[in-house]
């Protein structure tokens, strides 16, 4: 009885982080938001993310999502292999999911491929979307909720280069998307970006960058050198909020690398909207939470 009980205890935690993290942004994109607004000079610019910070201000006030497209939900989960509920966490994080949509209340965006039938509960077939890390000896759980929207996904695109194209190729691939596809995802942007050996590692690891605080750098000089330059090149492009102009496109640009094959350079990206919400719960095995994304919010 004591196991159901605390199952049934996870999964509302879970559930109420869910629809906390679509009503609220994370303290860091907040604070980014502010930032961005506080040193724009285009008119239209500043009206806009002044439109901005009320929306986020009348979702709270209102409890209610601060988007219309709440998104497909992701969640990247770190799980140690001594937490005594790993055995029944899919289905706890699926019934969330589950929850979350009634009680937040999440739009229907959960449609069954090749059937074309929306299901309406935000759960189907692998839905919601979980990446897996298993980490050894640990006896808690951190998980990173994320709402891909539909136009922060637009842009979402791979490619594999020949060596001797260089990073430089990797560069042109992200502005080719930012100055095509960019206007669709509500910019300022994340811009998660991954680069390995192979598509399927390169993806993950752009989405894996789109969790990381904005500010943070890749450990790598070179690597950290580059997210600070891609920044500078996509503000450029002069995109602003929404994509009606503006001295900033970004909230910043984030890089994910792991060793490659020498005879191949894949890249990967993935974008945020400025409404980037996704946010970070520690559960432990005594079911006591740290919301590392939203201080100070009980659930």
């Amino acid at each position: 009885m004591e196991r159901s009980e605390n199952l049934e205890r996870l999964t509302n935690i879970v559930s109420d982080f869910t629809s906390l993290v679509g009503k609220r942004l994370p303290d860091d994109v907040t604070a980014k938001l502010k930032e961005l607004a506080a040193t724009e000079t285009n008119p239209m610019a500043q009206m806009i993310y002044h439109t901005m910070a009320a929306n986020q201000e009348k979702a709270w006030e209102l409890n209610r999502p601060s988007c219309q497209d709440t998104g497909l939900i992701q969640m990247l989960v770190s799980v140690g292999s001594k937490f005594p509920y790993i055995d029944e966490l899919a289905d706890v994080l699926k019934e969330a999911v589950f929850r979350a949509t009634k009680k937040a209340p999440l739009r229907h965006n959960t449609v069954e491929t090749f059937d074309e039938k929306n299901t309406y509960t935000n759960v189907g077939t692998k839905s919601p979307w979980l990446y897996w890390d298993i980490v050894p000896g640990d006896d808690k759980v951190k998980i990173h909720v994320y709402m891909a929207g539909g136009g922060c996904s637009l842009p979402g695109s791979g490619k594999t280069f020949m060596p001797g194209e260089g990073y430089e190729a990797v560069v042109k691939f992200v502005l080719d998307l930012m100055t095509s596809y960019g206007l669709n995802a509500c910019p300022p942007l994340m811009v998660g970006i991954g680069i390995g050996t192979s598509i399927d590692s390169a993806a993950y690891m752009s989405k894996l960058a789109l969790m990381r605080p904005v500010g943070s750098r890749n450990e790598n000089a070179l690597a950290a050198q580059l997210e600070e330059e891609l920044v500078e090149g996509i503000d450029k492009i002069g995109l602003g909020p929404q994509g009606l102009g503006g001295t900033k496109s970004v909230m910043d640009v984030h890089i994910e690398n792991s060793a490659r094959h020498p005879s191949v350079l894949s890249c990967a990206v993935n974008v945020g909207c400025w409404s980037h919400r996704r946010g970070t719960i520690v559960i432990d095995s005594d079911l006591n939470y740290e919301l590392l994304t939203h201080k100070g919010v009980e659930l």
